[in-house]
């Protein structure tokens, strides 16, 4: 019998050392399967993320829920709040069941009001970006099918420029401002404010089901203007519960300063919901005004992404820099060196890391905290999640396949494009009104004839340890300041200038900084120079700031493919240096307002940090 045990403490032991994370890769699963059996039985019975809130407002009506600028509004505030939206919707005879409302506003509780509003009457949502302008926010809200916009005060101006079209497509259109004197445009809150608070009836949703849209998101794809992802209310749970395997509980406060139009503060909304917590939420992040936040709401848990941590590392060092109580970051996109500063300096937080896409199908959570690590691959999370990542041909732009026409798995170390398995249990949903680029993201016969797997367009590599790590993104799309960037949109944005001809955007490294930075190579039209100080106000009044280019590269001819594509990986590669580049090159200059001449220092500035990008 003592043999028995000392053979099966050797054989323990000798597990342990060869897989050190075993027992963490089982329990990371076994969550993972517990919240996809509490979905199903949701499923089941129908119950939404709306009637765990209702029943939520039963258990603690007189708790905070929303924390806001000196303002608290409790679980019953929200309720009764939302229902004032929700009979407004109604009043008008605009809105009906099944319909879509877009909301373009900033972080305020009203986006919350407006969005339970919504839900209560059976309707969906199209979350606009409130950083666009113009064609894009047409596109957008456009292809959400909605016939009604709700828009903050401060928007209001991006509202006019395009009312003239929303009308002529019979648009009714809102605005949050108190009284509204703009023609064809009608205030809101003035309604809100007369309207009933009452109980709504549960019948006015009955017809959803947890497969209903209940959001649209949109998200940057590899061409062209931004797409509209269907977030369904079973999708919704799904992503809200991602925040319960990271380890927030009930106890927890959370706080939100990214913008709620994003898939990740969306997320942790309703994972409050769920837990019935306390959300700090802020308009925009504040690097200056982060930490007293924290320390004023009692904040537990935060919410990040790569550049929020940078931004909050690069602040001056203070005394009181561990002095609160964050135990627990969640988010995408922070740099390994990053990690440590921010650990080194603000104490002992666990940073959870995680890896999505707002469309896609497939999680990663870095569940053990190896820095740098967005998640890990083992046979478990295999076995019940199936995902591959395959050899990938970045100058054709395609998988690699073999002579039998499967992909092949790239090896340890190498990177290669992520893509998981289609099914019921792992569904994708696509992009509204958008066939040819939903089927885009479907790879056909990857590991087998028949199957069907999301191409999540990014690249990753597993190290020897078995941890994923993020690599790159593959097509057009770049990540700037947190956001997707589709170079074609930008493109054709400054291609309407009149002294280019063509241009052909991209994104380059810059030390020290997330993703890439916007570059755009140029050919000018005949007889035309480059008109800096133009393109300067042309970029800035047609794109948000994120998406504008920092470089400019003048050149005689753009190179392309066979089919007339624009070759970007010469120009990436080659980035923004002068020393190694003939070709005129610029900088964007936010104080001179223009398009400055990138010299020697500047570069040199401009890599070593001085230069501020």
């Amino acid at each position: 019998m003592i043999a028995w045990i000392v053979f099966a403490a050797v054989i323990f032991l000798v597990l342990l050392y060869r897989h050190p994370h075993f027992f963490q890769d089982v329990q990371h699963v076994r969550l993972k399967l517990d919240i996809k059996r509490r979905v199903a039985k949701y499923m089941q019975t129908n119950y939404s993320i709306l009637d765990r809130f209702v029943d939520v407002v039963k258990l603690q009506p007189h708790k905070p829920f929303i924390l806001f600028e000196g303002e608290t509004f409790t679980y019953q505030d929200a309720d009764e709040l939302s229902n004032k939206a929700a009979r407004v919707f109604l009043q008008t005879g605009l809105v009906k069941e099944g319909d879509t409302v877009a909301l373009f506003l900033r972080n305020e509780p009203m986006f919350v009001w407006l969005w339970f509003g919504l839900m209560k009457i059976g309707c969906s949502a199209a979350l606009l970006n409130y950083n666009i302008r113009s064609k894009s926010l047409l596109h957008c809200f456009n292809c959400s099918g909605a016939k009604t916009l709700v828009a903050a005060e401060e928007l209001q101006d991006a509202v006019e420029e395009v009312l003239p079209s929303l009308l002529d497509q019979q648009v009714t259109v809102f605005t949050l401002a108190d009284r509204c004197k703009t023609p064809d445009v009608e205030s809101f809150k003035d309604k809100m404010s007369q309207a009933s608070s009452a109980p709504l009836s549960k019948d006015l949703r009955s017809h959803l089901t947890l497969q209903s849209p209940a959001a649209y998101i949109y998200t940057s794809g590899t061409t062209g203007l931004p797409k509209a992802a269907v977030i369904s209310h079973t999708k919704l749970w799904n992503i809200s519960l991602v925040m319960t395997i990271a380890g927030m509980n009930s106890k927890d406060v959370l706080y939100i300063s990214l913008p709620l139009y994003h898939t990740a503060a969306f997320l942790g909304l309703h994972a409050a919901v769920d837990k019935g917590i306390t959300v700090a939420l802020r308009s925009t992040f504040s690097v200056s005004q982060f930490w007293d936040d924290c320390r004023k709401y009692n904040v537990t848990v935060i919410q990040y992404i790569g550049e929020t941590m940078r931004y909050l590392c690069n602040t001056p060092k203070k005394l009181n820099d561990r002095s609160h109580k964050v135990r627990l970051a969640l988010g995408n996109g922070i740099r390994a060196d990053v990690w440590r500063d921010f650990l080194s300096r603000f104490g002992n937080v666990q940073i959870r890391e995680f890896y999505g896409a707002t469309e896609g199908n497939f999680v990663l959570l870095n569940y053990i905290g190896k820095i740098g690590a967005i998640g890990r691959a083992s046979f478990l999370l295999k076995r019940f999640y199936p995902y591959a990542v395959i050899k990938y041909d970045i100058d054709k732009g395609t998988p690699v396949r073999d002579s039998s026409g499967f992909c092949i798995e790239a090896a340890k170390g190498e990177p290669g494009l992520l893509v998981s398995e289609i099914s019921m249990g792992a569904p994708f949903f696509g992009y509204v009104r958008d066939l040819q680029q939903t089927e885009k993201k479907r790879l056909h016969d990857v590991l087998k004839k028949g199957d069907l797997y999301f191409n999540t367009g990014d690249l990753l590599s597993i190290d020897e340890d078995n941890f994923f790590y993020f690599q790159d993104r593959v097509g057009d799309t770049f990540r700037w300041k947190g956001e997707n960037v589709a170079t074609n949109e930008v493109a054709d944005v400054i291609s309407l200038v009149d002294c280019i001809k063509e241009a052909n955007v991209y994104g380059v490294k810059v030390p020290g900084q997330e993703g890439r930075a916007g570059m755009a190579a140029v050919t000018l039209s005949e007889g035309q120079r480059f008109d800096s100080a133009g393109v300067f106000k042309h970029v800035e009044n047609s794109l948000p700031t994120y998406a504008r280019p920092r470089f400019m590269r003048i050149q005689s001819s753009l190179d392309v493919t066979g089919t007339f594509k624009h070759m970007k990986v010469k120009l990436v590669e080659e980035g923004f240096n002068p020393n190694q580049i003939t070709d005129p090159l610029y900088f964007l200059d936010e104080r001179d307002k223009n398009y400055i001449p990138l010299t020697v220092d500047t570069f040199n500035s401009i890599t070593s940090g001085k230069i501020k990008i």
